[in-house]
């Protein structure tokens, strides 16, 4: 089996490669680091079999031009930049384990929560800045958050929140009623949920139905005195309406840890002091990278065709 390496994350860790190297040794890193994409992503990876692949984009043109490539296995668990359908076509196999950095994505957003709700990302930017002054904050413990998406990281998180004393509402296209019975969920409608939400944030994949699912309508549903949390995925949110939004006061603030253009290049919107942001790295705790990195290798053995509504999911 040659196997190639396009993560450069994966590339970078020692004991990702050992150990994928012991299954595959004719295996070829990414060791120039660089951001795959297009025919620069098929002359890496022409002439093998497999590959792990983290956010390269693999499009129709990209596996139409590896016809000897027959299996993915996915570092991370989004597939937005998969071409399911394509692969589907040409009989490429897709190696994903859901869930893999549940917990790394929840500590990110329980974090951003923490930091808005308490100032303190605003209260360190001022200090830096020259300015002292006391900004009390509101407790996590005593709002009302609204998850939307309950896969596994909102699932994750809605078990976390609900231990520090959080109401909790949920909104997803599934209905999971046991176990939101077993833990105290609220499910209800999206309108609800932007309404009554104290912290809204989300953990939905990207796809023709959710992009741009929070846009100026959405927002204007909102609190004023709410966040919005975005550790999921870039497109989302509409990012112009939510810099008005955030400018005129009308929502206290937000948190991203990834954009539609990565990296985001609307430097009005990230100096903005009500705006948290961070490197896309809600899944890239150290725990999580090794756990991602060994589903991936464990994909190239154990994979399936993908097929829609059924796998991925």
């Amino acid at each position: 089996m040659r196997v190639a390496v396009g993560s450069r994350t994966f590339s970078r860790h020692p004991q990702l490669r050992s150990e994928l190297l012991a299954l595959y040794p004719d295996t070829i890193f990414n060791d120039q680091g660089l951001s795959l994409k297009g025919d620069e992503l098929v002359e890496f990876l022409s002439n093998r079999d497999a590959a792990i692949i983290a956010l390269e984009p693999m499009t129709e043109k990209v596996f139409s031009a590896l016809p000897e490539l027959k299996v993915i296995g996915k570092f991370g668990v989004g597939f937005d930049k998969l071409d399911l359908a394509a692969m589907t076509r040409c009989g490429v196999r897709l190696g994903w384990t859901g869930g893999v950095n549940k917990r790394s994505v929840t500590e990110l957003a329980v974090t951003m929560m923490i930091s808005l709700l308490r100032n303190v990302d605003i209260s360190g930017r001022e200090i830096r800045e020259g300015q002292w002054k006391l900004r009390p904050g509101r407790e996590l413990s005593f709002q009302t958050v609204g998850i939307i998406g309950c896969g596994h990281i909102g699932k994750d998180l809605a078990i976390i929140l609900r231990a520090l004393g959080c109401k909790v509402l949920v909104n997803d296209i599934i209905d999971f009623a046991d176990f939101y019975k077993e833990h105290g969920l609220i499910p209800v409608s999206l309108d609800e949920l932007l309404e009554q939400a104290d912290v809204v944030t989300l953990h939905v994949p990207l796809n023709q139905d959710t992009r741009y699912m929070i846009c100026a309508e959405s927002l204007a549903r909102m609190k004023e005195t709410a966040i919005l949390i975005n550790t999921a995925r870039g497109g989302l949110v509409d990012e112009v309406a939510l810099k008005e939004r955030l400018k005129s006061g009308k929502l206290f603030a937000a948190a991203f840890d990834v954009f539609e253009i990565e990296p985001p290049q609307d430097m009005e919107l990230l100096n903005l002091h009500n705006f948290m942001v961070t490197t896309h790295m809600g899944g890239s705790a150290a725990e999580a990278i090794l756990a991602m990195g060994r589903a991936a290798i464990k994909g190239i053995a154990e994979n399936r065709l993908p097929e829609i509504g059924v796998f991925p999911l």
